[in-house]
């Protein structure tokens, strides 16, 4: 080892001279080419027959499926390797794992299964597979195989799992450019230019309508940032079609990314029934609402039994976003207007007045959060409008309180 560094130092120092230059190139290159074999041979090194794939899988039934996945597939006949890489694993043994995935602080890691085994258990799901076979030389094969089961080694298979900046798609881009260096040309996703909110709402919005609002409820403002196109590759659909788009220089020809693209399964397209939307759900209770309140303002009763479950369960709304935006590591779950509809302090407010009490502050509660409901309707799109029946459940209801108050007698 010593008799290495002084060698080092002694080809450093005398690199002025023509002969020590040669030397000193030679030297470093051979040094390269040793480090290079160390990792091929630490990992295996694949064949000239090798196949490097992107292999994109539709969307699932479940919530953590509803938006596609990717993986690379690298499938080697002559080394009889079948290894489908993919970073969005995770264990429901982890500890606290309710807790951790709540808070955003689960771990995801990548994993390596053979790709005819995970093949089935995506098609049993009716979800289509479509695989699009890559230009790439034997070294840029060889790096990629390398990065990634270096990224598959214990100590380095965890990450932190980011849904819109650090995902099972985009850690495949950034494996591919680490492989490729100067000579891929990626784009990213140039089609359409929307925000990420938008983008989950064209996922969501027609196939899981109950997913989507409960989605658009936890997420804050960060969500309705543009996406580049970079980050758009997100979604796996848009990554497969930003390698499509995606050009590579080899062996001094510039080429398409994507040699070949196969569909390896057709998903049936799938029967959909009558299905109660949030938007009709809210609106058929907003009419139920409307008329029980002109029942009670017919009648002149003083009940507020609808009104306490009513505000209780915003007033739970209000804390659950407090607690996504303050509690947890999400990022994207910040600066959340729906708090100003789903005032927090509801509970425990809407318990201090009966029909026979009111404190005499509760008259500038019912201003203060008409204020906050006129503020909210600067962001009705964000939940396609199922939003306004909503407001208008809570307008009715504020107005139907402060009506009432007057024959209340007051105390506090």
């Amino acid at each position: 080892m010593t008799t290495r560094i002084n060698m080092i130092k002694y080809l450093k120092l005398n690199s002025h001279h023509p002969i020590q230059r040669i030397l000193t190139s030679t030297f470093f290159a051979l040094l390269f080419l040793i480090i290079t074999q160390t990792a091929n041979a630490q990992f295996g090194t694949l064949s000239p027959q090798a196949k490097v794939s992107l292999v994109t899988v539709g969307p699932g039934q479940e919530l953590y499926s509803g938006f596609g996945h990717s993986v690379l597939w690298i499938y080697d006949p002559i080394a009889g390797l079948d290894n489908a890489y993919s970073y969005g694993s995770f264990s429901f043994q982890t500890g606290n794992f309710y807790v951790k995935f709540l808070r955003g602080t689960l771990p995801y890691t990548i994993s390596v299964a053979p790709l005819t085994l995970e093949a089935p258990y995506w098609q049993a799901e009716n979800r289509f597979i479509k695989e699009q076979v890559l230009n790439l030389s034997p070294s840029q094969k060889q790096k990629l195989y390398n990065y990634l089961e270096t990224n598959h080694l214990p100590q380095n298979r965890e990450y932190q799992y980011k849904f819109f900046y650090d995902n099972c798609s985009t850690r495949l881009s950034d494996a591919l450019k680490a492989a490729a260096g100067d000579s891929l040309t990626f784009p990213g996703y140039t089609k359409d230019t929307l925000s990420f909110r938008q983008w989950i709402d064209k996922y969501a919005y027609k196939q899981k309508p109950w997913s989507d609002f409960g989605m658009d409820l936890a997420i804050g403002a960060p969500s309705d940032e543009i996406a580049t196109p970079a980050q758009a590759t997100f979604l796996p659909d848009n990554l497969s079609s930003a390698f499509a788009d995606s050009r590579i220089k080899i062996n001094g020809q510039t080429l398409p990314l994507v040699a070949e693209t196969r569909d390896l399964f057709v998903a049936t397209p799938a029967e959909k029934g009558f299905e109660v939307t949030p938007m009709i759900f809210f609106w058929a209770l907003a009419a139920l609402v409307l008329a029980y309140t002109f029942y009670q303002s017919k009648k002149e009763t003083v009940n507020f039994t609808f009104d306490k479950i009513l505000f209780t369960i915003v007033g739970l709304v209000g804390w659950l976003i407090l607690l996504l935006w303050f509690g947890t590591n999400h990022g994207v779950t910040t600066w959340n207007y729906d708090i100003l509809w789903a005032f927090p302090f509801w509970l425990p407010l809407i318990w201090f007045i009966s029909k026979d009490k009111k404190p005499a502050w509760f008259q500038f509660v019912l201003i203060f959060y008409a204020i906050l409901l006129m503020a909210s309707t600067a962001n009705l799109v964000k939940h396609n409008f199922v939003v306004i029946p909503i407001l208008l459940i809570l307008i009715t209801r504020v107005y139907y309180i402060n009506n009432s108050l007057s024959k209340i007698p007051q105390k506090g």
